[in-house]
């Protein structure tokens, strides 16, 4: 058996810090959730208890734990549905070349690399200049979408560039309308990249701070309650809902893995039945 390089030992060890950077504050705050009740922010622990968890369904001093837990939720969805919509029209306009086509990709492109504090500078002056609430709902939902919107359009224009037009030749030629066709050949087709573009919406909405820093208004977004909290809290319940919010993420994320396996399952099973009955 051939020995390994020395290049192997080095990368594998890169890559174990790697790992221990991206998930250890995650695990430390998890574990320092558990403290008892006369446990505190820090090492060592002071017992193992649920007692935090509770706190966080009680009535809270400080803060609106919930309320901002509700607004990030609504918002979340509110910028997944515009973000799918926006982005299947936009891949499906991008498909032929037309006038401009070539600036505006670069323009949706540029505001990744725009710094998100100065987009929500921006989004939040044009509103308060212009006599605008500066609100959630409506600012906030703009500043995020220059964040969801390209990354789902590019997951579009990779699809729709590998994309069959075959598919919608044959649909044509069985007399199918344009609507029809898009109904009922490419957004089935597409349906599994569909999901990984409303995962992107919801999840980059839901954590998002900076972009949502001077457009929230008076109301916090959860990222910007737990924020707050972390200047006045003195208690594990921080770490407690830091715990849930990370664990709400993973079922979501879960969930929408969930959903393209159970789509390809059942696309495999159709594709399966039909080729027993050609036969």
């Amino acid at each position: 058996m051939d020995r390994r390089p020395r290049s192997f030992y080095l990368l594998a060890a890169f890559f174990a810090l790697f790992l221990l950077f991206l998930y250890g504050p995650t695990l430390t705050i998890a574990i320092l959730s558990f403290q008892g009740p006369e446990g505190g922010l820090t090492f060592p622990m002071r017992g193992v208890s649920l007692h935090w968890f509770r706190d966080l369904f009680e009535q809270q001093a400080v803060g609106d734990i919930w309320g901002s837990f509700g607004r990030s939720f609504t918002l979340g969805l509110m910028v997944m549905g515009t973000t799918i919509v926006v982005s299947v029209m936009g891949g499906l306009a991008f498909r032929k070349r037309f006038a401009g086509s070539g600036v505006l990709f670069y323009l949706v492109v540029t505001s990744l690399v725009i710094p998100s504090i100065l987009v929500s500078l921006g989004v939040g002056l044009i509103f308060s200049q212009s006599g605008l609430d500066v609100h959630w709902a409506t600012s906030g939902f703009g500043a995020q979408l220059t964040w969801t919107l390209p990354f789902g359009l590019l997951i579009m224009f990779a699809v729709f560039n590998r994309f069959d037009k075959s598919y919608e030749e044959a649909a044509r030629d069985q007399g199918a309308s344009a609507w029809q066709t898009i109904r009922h050949v490419v957004l089935p087709i597409i349906a599994p990249s569909l999901i990984g573009v409303a995962l992107f919406g919801f999840t980059l909405s839901y954590d998002e701070f900076a972009r949502t820093l001077l457009t929230a208004g008076s109301h916090n977004t959860l990222p910007l309650e737990i924020y707050g909290m972390t200047t006045n809290v003195t208690t594990p319940v921080i770490f407690a809902l830091g715990t849930l919010t990370t664990a709400f993420s993973l079922v979501v994320i879960g969930a929408f893995l969930a959903a393209v396996w159970a789509m390809n399952r059942s696309r495999a099973r159709q594709g399966s039945d039909a080729g027993r009955g050609m036969v």
